[in-house]
């Protein structure tokens, strides 16, 4: 089980993206900026951040995973909002400790 201590924290957050795994379930934690919409009369549209978290199975890293594989869920970035994405990451596990943990275990040999 993914618990609070287990991620970093929110200053931490606010500067670069968070990745870890637990099990064979991988995932990562990154800030993203998004825009309201501009109000009549507004120089500047208003942009707030979310919390966007990312899970896949292991054993590989986000970058060599396709996208379809990945699956995302966005929260407030808050202390609330993490806590949220970390219950969100647990209900996946539970929901299918076998697949995460065959996922754990699917290296494969290749040659380069």
């Amino acid at each position: 089980m993914i618990k609070r201590k287990d991620i970093l924290s929110v200053p931490y957050l606010k500067k670069t993206t968070f990745t870890g795994s637990h099990e064979g379930l991988r995932f990562r934690f990154a800030v993203v900026k998004k825009g309201l919409p501009q109000k009549d009369g507004a120089e500047k549209a208003k942009e707030i951040q979310k919390l966007e978290v990312i899970a896949w199975e292991a054993p590989y890293g986000f970058d060599a995973t396709p996208e379809e594989k990945k699956q995302r869920m966005e929260t407030d970035f808050s202390e609330e909002g993490i806590r949220k994405a970390i219950d969100w990451l647990n209900e996946l596990w539970e929901a299918e400790p076998e697949k995460w943990l065959t996922a754990k275990n699917n290296w494969q040999e290749r040659e380069y």
